[in-house]
């Protein structure tokens, strides 16, 4: 059975005034698109891989054929990477961390301050397109780091608690080339709740 897009869980003016609403209509109903058929469009040459959560295709793509590989791995990855970016943002979010989350990110990078830095560091030293996450290791230790494109973290062995889009497509219509400013006032929509159901939840 194909893959569907997830329901965008707010409306399009919901991250108004960090994101804009035709900003966010653009990148849903068409981006995040268009990477879904073109996933679907691949994977109908080796049907098998509909079985498989998208998790595991992303994790495993040495067994997807080689002839849609990278297909797969750029608009699954495209998919993935955007059904964590809207479940993670919301409106009325923001302020800091909870829970576990809260306290791992205090143990490991210092301050919240400090890793709010480190994280717009990663977005910013992103040449081009691409992301910047939160991610946790197999031993449970948070790591920041930045992927190219659609690249997951999972390719890497690790699994994202929170990531932000730094394609130009997230931010151009009200940011223009300001990627800087855009990132600071990303933090005004983080979902710390959701962000700590995926830390406890792997």
């Amino acid at each position: 059975m194909a893959f569907e897009l997830p329901p965008l869980p707010y409306a399009y003016d919901a991250l108004e005034p960090y994101i804009d609403a035709r900003t966010v209509e653009l990148h849903y109903s068409k981006h995040h698109m268009t990477y879904l058929n073109n996933l679907n469009t691949a994977l109908e040459k080796a049907p098998q891989f509909f079985e498989w959560p998208l998790e595991k295709i992303l994790s495993h793509l040495d067994e997807i054929p080689e002839e849609i590989r990278m297909t797969v791995r750029n608009n699954g990855g495209g998919v993935f990477n955007h059904n964590i970016y809207w479940a993670i943002m919301g409106p009325n979010r923001g302020g800091e961390p909870v829970g576990n989350l809260a306290r791992a990110i205090e143990k490991t990078f210092g301050s919240f301050a400090s890793f709010k830095e480190q994280l717009e560091k990663a977005g910013l030293g992103r040449f081009g397109s691409g992301w910047a996450w939160l991610s946790k290791k197999a031993d449970g230790t948070l790591v920041i780091h930045s992927t190219p494109n659609q690249d997951t973290p999972l390719a890497e062995g690790l699994y994202p608690i929170i990531g932000v889009d730094v394609w130009e497509h997230a931010y151009y219509l009200k940011y223009q080339n300001r990627r800087a400013e855009y990132l600071s006032n990303w933090w005004n929509l983080v979902n710390w709740e959701e962000a700590e159901k995926r830390y406890n939840g792997k």
